[in-house]
């Protein structure tokens, strides 16, 4: 379970420890790389002693870090033989009730095992404060103020009430650290200790050594002082040549109500493209646009599309397709095929015709299957050639039935050639519009000094974007 302190790219910042709580199951959290390796392998031992799931919860800033670990010797583990036990695997109400039996014994089983197992353990220091941590706040801790007594949880549900209790006994005050919910200190204080806790550190954002300083010395040493000058922002944005960013243009411009998905193109709804109006969940597009819909009507539907990325199509959009024609829906739906799921690594899927090892397999035919949920209307254009999208788009919004635009062309990441052609701005030409910029590609740039902008050959892939969208006919091709 990987939770995001500081929503570096989530939604939201929930605390899956939760999840632990609620299952009642076991959630242990390593403090680095090396616990990191030895709490995944001790999670399949507590598995296997105690027939239970075991959630190794991480954050980002643990999983964006590198020490040195010491691997040991691997350790083969034979397969086990299939053995059948419905009474266990099928939750039906009369077998159900006999589970949740094994579950509370389970979890008291567990408890047990949290008062005694070294995961959890004190650190005696001076005793004026004590600190219950747990994760890579017990870095940031021990960064800080390497002389407080801590007790350092590494097994967080079910928490060890008899440990807490005497470490709280020997300290003056019990104060816990840790990110986001209180899900320690609310247990705590059900148990009637005296302990503080969000009082004093936020219920927001990721922590770090120099905000537990100001919070439990009061002073700001580690903060940077005497910069010459602020760091310049970078915002998330597309990659030059991005397919995607043809699309978002092009919505934008036509003033489209979008209804957005999870990928590469979520990026859509940033400035300059500011393409997208809602984005929820993989596949949630275009169940939010058949919504739209029945909410307002047939002619609002005119104006609604949903955009999806390919793999996500089939991850959780192929069903609310089939809803959208059972329902019989007549908004225009748009899948970004660029042959790969770009934003987490460039993994393949099933209508890339290879598998995840890079295998050649049986491709998942996207048209046909489209056409085969009931859709009669297919359209595949290329999203880079402006005029043709466009022309297609407002030809398949006309319609009184739904319809798919597939905007085909592949990730320019996976593009591994030099391009054919390199394009310039004539200076002579450039009237300084700036609509050249408003597609927010970073192979372009203005120069404030003589007001033109410039491409910047390092980074401009030649997709032939910007010579579409300028009206002056300013950027030309170099020739030679």
């Amino acid at each position: 379970s990987a939770d995001d302190p500081g929503m570096h790219s989530s939604q939201n910042e929930q605390d899956n420890r939760g999840y632990g709580r609620f299952a009642k199951v076991p959630v242990i959290e390593p403090a680095d790389s090396q616990e990191a390796l030895d709490f995944t392998r001790l999670a399949f031992d507590i598995s296997e002693e105690f027939d239970t799931p075991v959630m190794l919860r991480v954050t980002t800033r643990l999983s964006h870090s590198q020490t040195l670990v010491e691997t040991g010797e691997r350790v083969e583990v034979g397969l086990k033989s299939y053995k059948k036990d419905a009474p266990k695997y099928v939750m039906l109400p009369g077998f159900a009730r006999l589970r949740h039996v094994e579950v509370e014994k389970r979890i008291l089983q567990l408890k047990e095992y949290a008062e005694t197992t070294d995961l959890n353990r004190m650190e005696w220091g001076d005793k004026s404060i004590g600190i219950i941590t747990s994760g890579v706040s017990y870095q940031y801790l021990r960064e800080v103020m390497p002389e407080v007594s801590v007790l350092k949880l590494g097994m967080v549900n079910p928490l060890p009430e008899k440990l807490i209790r005497s470490f709280a006994a020997e300290v003056d005050r019990l104060i816990v650290l840790e990110e986001l919910e209180p899900v320690i200190e609310e247990q705590l204080k059900a148990w009637g200790l005296k302990v503080e806790g969000k009082e004093l550190f936020t219920l927001l954002g990721e922590y770090s050594p120099e905000m537990i300083e100001e919070v439990l010395l009061g002073i700001s040493s580690r903060k940077g002082s005497g910069l010459d000058q602020e760091i310049p922002p970078r915002p998330p944005l597309m990659c030059p040549g991005c397919p995607h960013r043809g699309v978002f243009h092009t919505l934008k411009k036509m003033k489209l109500h979008v209804m957005g998905d999870i990928g590469c193109y979520t990026l859509g709804a940033l400035s300059p493209l500011d393409g997208m109006d809602a984005c929820v969940c993989m596949g949630a597009s275009i169940g939010m646009s058949l919504g739209m819909e029945k909410a307002n009507g047939e002619d609002f539907a005119r104006k609604v599309v949903a955009v999806i990325g390919d793999s996500t199509f089939v991850h959780s959009g192929i069903t609310p397709l089939i809803d959208v024609v059972y329902n019989q829906g007549t908004s225009t739906v748009i899948i970004l095929d660029n042959d790969t799921t770009a934003m987490t690594g460039h993994q393949d899927h099933p209508a890339t015709g290879k598998t995840i090892r890079n295998l050649p397999t049986r491709k998942l035919d996207l048209p046909a299957l489209v056409k085969a949920i009931g859709i009669e209307h297919v359209r595949i254009v290329d999203p880079l050639q402006l005029d043709e999208f466009r022309q297609t788009l407002e030809e398949e919004l006309n319609r009184r039935e739904a319809s798919v635009i597939i905007a085909k062309r592949p990730c320019a990441l996976l593009v591994k050639k030099a391009p054919d052609k390199e394009f310039y701005v004539d200076p002579e030409l450039c009237k300084s519009c700036k609509l050249c910029i408003k597609i927010g590609c970073t192979g372009i740039y203005w120069v404030e000094e003589n007001r033109k902008a410039v491409i910047n050959p390092n980074t401009c892939v030649a997709c032939g974007l910007c010579p579409q969208v300028c009206t002056f006919e300013a950027i030309k091709i170099v020739e030679g």
